[in-house]
């Protein structure tokens, strides 16, 4: 890092002697900046014009992670850093967005709530055990428009093919930008180029997931030029039809540094986010388009329910809800439980699902018992007159506290 930084050098080995910033972003599905501000729980400032509903903590004694509030999924607790990676992804309200590495789910929320929760998202990680945990945040988030899958890169490709608009590879990495939150940990030279080898074969699976014209955003939390620039450069070689995109400026961040690898190709459009200048830990971000036009034709997701499930539903609907809209035709039973499909979701084949969509709650024998699920995903006008899905949250936290 010294030969790397050359005069900066000392300002970033000063930077590991400062404590991490811990930083808030927003459900923005769920309140509004204004809203929260009004009624400030926590001493907060802004982490930027990039990310209007992220804030920096201002007392470090303080613990959001055991208020009500971050239960409820009225925001998630995220490194600065990484709030930057969904804000140049920018998904659009309506597009087909996908997490390719997307546990334990803080840059998949961000994308959910860019959304307006609308389109799809298809949150997917490889592990299992962090899938479930995936799962849990993204339903104390209360998205509806999202499929979690677990599964590998190729059979996400396989399956889906091109269908998306916007591809987020936060990439496995060594993790050297997290070396001043978490402290010591193993590193090794030979792990920063296994850790490249992989990088490459996830991004080449996540090229054959972006249709043309789509934007692919690669992002890692390491200081490795092997992993950052070398990586980029060696995708630009192997797939011509892609582009580096120029990030619009975020204060504080540093550009890509082809030199660093060789390389002529303008890696500089990428940005780093340092420790010693910006408020989070280390950071590489770059964002690619496909070139070209056309689409790709997809098979649909044919949910399935039971006459029995679907009545036991519609009963509960009727009677405990208020103002909650959704189809019949994306109604999907599935291990005992009822969920509700995304509209228009693709077909998922043999692709592991860990999560259909909404999840609703189970048809039992003679009633309908709503999941806490949904009573996270609700919004007030969707509220029925009597608080039974009120009291699922209740419940919950009376076993917490």
């Amino acid at each position: 890092m010294r030969g790397l930084l050359g005069d900066e050098f000392t300002a970033f080995a000063a930077s590991f002697d400062e404590p991490h910033r811990v930083g808030l972003r927003l459900n923005t599905l769920k309140t509004s900046v204004p809203d929260f501000s009004s009624k400030p729980v926590f001493a907060l400032s802004s982490v930027g014009l990039h990310e209007p509903a992220g804030f920096l903590l201002a007392d470090p004694a303080a613990q959001p992670g055991k208020h009500p509030f971050h239960d409820a999924g009225v925001y998630y607790l995220q490194e600065p850093a990484a709030m930057v990676v969904g804000s140049v992804v920018d998904p659009q309200p309506g597009e087909w967005v996908l997490d390719l590495a997307a546990a334990p789910g803080g840059k998949s929320t961000h994308l959910a709530a860019r959304l307006g929760d609308t389109g799809l998202l298809v949150a997917n990680d490889i592990d299992h055990s962090r899938a479930q945990i995936l799962a849990q945040n993204m339903e104390r988030w209360g998205s509806r428009h999202a499929l979690l899958t677990n599964a590998t890169p190729s059979q996400l490709a396989d399956q889906f093919g091109a269908i998306f608009d916007r591809v987020l590879v936060d990439a496995p990495c060594s993790g050297e930008g997290l070396f001043r939150r978490m402290g010591s940990f193993a590193w090794s030279e030979a792990n920063v180029t296994a850790c490249a080898v992989r990088q490459s074969h996830i991004l080449d699976d996540a090229a054959r997931l972006l249709r043309p014209g789509g934007r692919l955003v690669y992002a890692t939390c390491t200081f490795s030029p092997e992993e950052n620039e070398g990586v980029i450069a060696r995708f630009l070689a192997d797939h011509p039809n892609f582009a580096l995109e120029p990030i619009p400026p975020i204060a504080g961040a540093a550009p890509g540094q082809p030199a660093w690898v060789n390389s002529d190709l303008p890696l500089d459009r990428a940005l780093r986010l340092w420790p010693h200048r910006f408020p989070g830990e280390g950071h590489f971000i770059a964002r690619l388009q496909r070139q070209g036009g056309g689409g790709v034709d997809y098979a649909l997701f044919q949910p399935r329910a039971s006459r029995e499930a679907r009545a036991l539903w519609a009963d509960f609907a009727a009677n405990e809800l208020g103002d909650f809209v959704y189809e019949e035709e994306r109604l999907h039973e599935a291990n005992g439980r009822l969920y509700l499909i995304p509209p228009d979701a693709p077909a998922t084949g043999s692709v592991r699902l860990v999560r259909y969509g909404l999840l609703l709650g189970e048809p039992r024998r003679s009633h309908f018992r709503p999941a806490h699920t949904l009573a996270l995903a609700l919004k007030p006008h969707e509220h029925g007159q009597r608080p039974i899905l009120l009291l699922t949250i209740l419940n919950l936290l009376a076993t917490r506290w």
